[in-house]
Order: structure tokens, then C-alpha cells, then sequence
């Protein structure tokens, strides 16, 4: 099984060791590098070449979002290096400037530890993780100023498919999803993975997926992210 190279670039180190510890339980990630800035956070992805990198904004040296617009640049053109951001930043212009550097997906740091390999997978297989704190911020601006936001075409795609010219998709009948699809939702919108919603609604992960698949099936959304957005955007959780 190939497992997913991630590489950390948090200045905090109590942060980043319990990061290092959350992922490397998971048998499909490993942690192959870490640093505490960003001149040997950029060195170590030259060297490394890791799928993901997960960036905090607030390095000592360098803002993260400036590290993210550096590592893009590696790639000159082709598909590089991931970047998942990480911070306690869920003001509207970190947001928006962490996805105009080129960043594919957007944490807080408050994350649960069991959603964080979540987020990551989801970015690996090419999707944007929209933390649920600042969903309503990227939402917000492409409704606003869709032709100016600027994202990596993994966020845009997930936002703009969300969105429709059509009234019927803008207010999505609630008796369309059944009491605990809807608690399921609401959890999926929280950032929670399968085996956590399985865990708090005391049901099988097999259950869940059912579930998932309905929700999805039944918003005409093709991921999480995307049901997630749409449902925030009809009013159908809080």
C-alpha cells in the first residue's frame, strides 16, 4: 500500500509532535520530514518531495501563506506538492489569501486530531477540506465576487459546483432527508470522518456510509465538501 508522504511546517513544537502522533496512527500516512520554519521548510520539500505539506500561517521566519505561494512555485506549472494550511486564523483575509496563494485545503487548529488524516486524504485524492469555521467565508466570496476569487482549481470546483442559478437548489426541501441523514449531515459539516459519526450516533461506519451516500445522492452533491457547502448555503444546518 502506498502511503501518503506528509511533511509538517509548524513552528510550535508541542503542535507539531501532536500532529506527527495523530497521523502516524493511521497505516496509510506517514510523516517523512518535519521543520520549524520556512527556509527549512522549503528545503525539506526539495528534498523530500511529499505529497502534502501542512503549513501553519504563523511561521517566525516567513508567513505561511508567502511559503505556500513558494512551494506552488516549484511545480512551475505541473501538479507539486499539496498544501494543507493550518492555523487559528478564521478571519475573512487569511482565508482568502491562504486560497489565492495556491493552497488546496484550509484546517483550524482546533481540528480533532481524529478528523486531521481526514482532511488529509481528502486532500491527497485532489479535494479541497474546507474547515466548517471558514466554509461560510469561502462561500461567502465566490457568491460575492465569483469571477475574482481566485483558488486552486480543487477549491473553485468545489465551491462554484455548489452553487446553481437554480431556486430549487438554493432552498433544498429539509423533508427531503430523513431526522438522521440530517444528524449526519450536520456532523459531515462539523468535519467529522465516518468513524466518528459513527461513534457519536452509536451506529455501524457501514450505516454511516449509507447514510453519506443518500445525503450526497439526494443534494446531487459529487463529495463531502460539496453537500457540505450546499447545505450551509440552503439553511439546512447551522
Amino acid at each position: 500500500m502506498n502511503k501518503i508522504r506528509v511533511a509538517l511546517i509548524e513552528d510550535h513544537d508541542l503542535t507539531r509532535v501532536g500532529i506527527k502522533i495523530a497521523l502516524q496512527q493511521r497505516e496509510d500516512i506517514e510523516v517523512v520530514g518535519e521543520a520549524a520554519n520556512a527556509a527549512d521548510g522549503i528545503r525539506l520539500l526539495k528534498t523530500l518531495h511529499p505529497d502534502i505539506a501542512i503549513v501553519d500561517i504563523g511561521l517566525p521566519d516567513k508567513d505561511g501563506i508567502e511559503l505556500t505561494r513558494d512551494v506552488k512555485a516549484l511545480a512551475n506549472g505541473e501538479e507539486g506538492v499539496k498544501v494543507l494550511i493550518l492555523t487559528l486564523r478564521d478571519n475573512k483575509e487569511a482565508v482568502l489569501a491562504a486560497f489565492a496563494a495556491g493552497a488546496d485545503s484550509y484546517c483550524m487548529k482546533d481540528i480533532k486530531f481524529d478528523n486531521l488524516p481526514e482532511a488529509v486524504r481528502v486532500t491527497y485524492n485532489g479535494n479541497a477540506w474546507i474547515d466548517p469555521a471558514i466554509a461560510r467565508i469561502v462561500l461567502q466570496q465566490a457568491q460575492q465576487n465569483p469571477l475574482k476569487m481566485e483558488m486552486t482549481a480543487e477549491t473553485k470546483t468545489a465551491v462554484q459546483n455548489s452553487q446553481t442559478t437554480s431556486t430549487d437548489e438554493d432552498l433544498i426541501d429539509p423533508y427531503t432527508l430523513t431526522e438522521r441523514e440530517l444528524e449526519v449531515l450536520q456532523l459531515i459539516v462539523e468535519g467529522c470522518s465516518n468513524a466518528v459519526i459513527a461513534e457519536r450516533l452509536y451506529i455501524t461506519v457501514g450505516t454511516v456510509k449509507t447514510h453519506v451516500r443518500n445525503i450526497l445522492n439526494k443534494l446531487c452533491a459529487d463529495d463531502r465538501t460539496q453537500a457540505a457547502v450546499r447545505a450551509l448555503r440552503s439553511g439546512l444546518v447551522g
